[in-house]
């Protein structure tokens, strides 16, 4: 839950007036982190100054990003999100903890399987090299991809399985976020019938009664009433997706249409968060006894790779290891 921030913590660092314990305590140190290695300007957003933000100069340098993976980062092709200056970005972090083990081949493929049990090798012949971040498909199989808004995955891994079998799996990334994305459609202004949105039998029963079919004409609920991926039996109360689940709904739907296109033989969709961050716990539990088949979605925390990463005999992973663990607090 946000709550205040403390009148001396406010005067010390510029910061937002309301947020969560955990958000506040990370805030604190990526800001210190921030003073010591990059710089104690603070960067600027809706015409206030913010110790959080990185400003201008710096981010044409290559912050937030690890500096040894800033050249190769010209070579992957992603739209920045609009807060990538931003300290405690997830799309930095997410780029931060994956791309020095995806580049060398026999690191991923010595870490990744104690993550993802599946994993055998890096499928380097797809994608970029075997990974892409903000990754879509670019039949729209959603039809919810546009110039404004679109469901895509933080970052997509091909490989190999155990069975030697190319699968893809699809990550959403989260560092100080207490919450998952929820429905646009209900926040939506547009939106005259969101009643509806409350009473959620109305939406299973008919998904014409939902916003994001009969105004936006999106195929959510059409590949889920296809897909049979949930049971909803017993459900009473609002939309089962109208809260964080909807993020996680969306991401789990875009890996099934994937997946019916028959080039991955299985695709999986997984969150990796901070370890401290237990604000979004809930969310995950809710959504996941939704599922018929619990084994396709799947959590962890970002320290399972560094605690992987820092037992590698290569002095470069190494490095890099300490440098995230210092940085995210992990």
């Amino acid at each position: 839950m946000k709550r205040k921030i403390p009148v001396d913590t406010a005067q010390k660092y510029k910061i937002p007036t309301s947020l969560t314990d955990f958000q506040l305590s990370m805030y604190i140190h990526l800001i210190e982190w921030k003073w010591k290695y990059i710089t104690t300007q603070p960067g600027k957003h809706g015409g206030r100054h913010y110790d959080a933000i990185i400003p201008k100069e710096f981010l044409e340098k290559g912050y937030p990003l690890y500096p040894p993976i800033i050249k190769e980062m010209e070579k992957h092709h992603f739209k920045k999100h609009k807060y990538f200056g931003h300290m405690a970005s997830s799309q930095a972090a997410c780029i931060n903890l994956f791309t020095p083990i995806l580049i060398q081949k026999d690191v991923a493929e010595r870490i990744l399987p104690k993550i993802n049990r599946r994993f055998k090798s890096l499928a380097t012949g797809y994608l970029e090299d075997g990974f892409q971040f903000e990754y879509w498909d670019e039949s729209n199989p959603l039809n919810d991809h546009n110039d404004a808004a679109g469901t895509d995955s933080d970052i997509a891994i091909a490989y190999f399985d155990t069975n030697d079998e190319l699968c893809l799996w699809l990550i959403e990334h989260k560092l100080t976020e207490n919450e998952f994305t929820t429905c646009g459609g209900f926040r939506s202004k547009r939106n005259a019938k969101k009643e509806l949105c409350k009473k959620g039998s109305s939406v299973l029963e008919d998904s014409m009664d939902c916003y994001y079919t009969y105004r936006c004409g999106y195929k959510y609920w059409e590949i889920t009433n296809k897909s049979k991926l949930y049971n909803f039996s017993g459900h009473t109360g609002r939309c089962p997706f109208l809260g964080g689940e909807n993020q996680l709904w969306r991401n789990q739907l875009l890996a099934n249409a994937i997946q019916n296109k028959g080039v991955f033989k299985k695709v999986h969709f997984s969150v990796v968060h901070h370890p401290d961050n237990t604000d979004l716990q809930n969310t995950m539990n809710n959504y996941s006894h939704l599922l018929e088949d619990q084994s396709l979605f799947s959590s962890f925390p970002s320290r399972e790779i560094i605690t992987a990463a820092q037992l590698e005999d290569n002095e470069k992973i190494k490095i890099w290891a300490k440098w995230y663990s210092g940085l995210y607090r992990v």
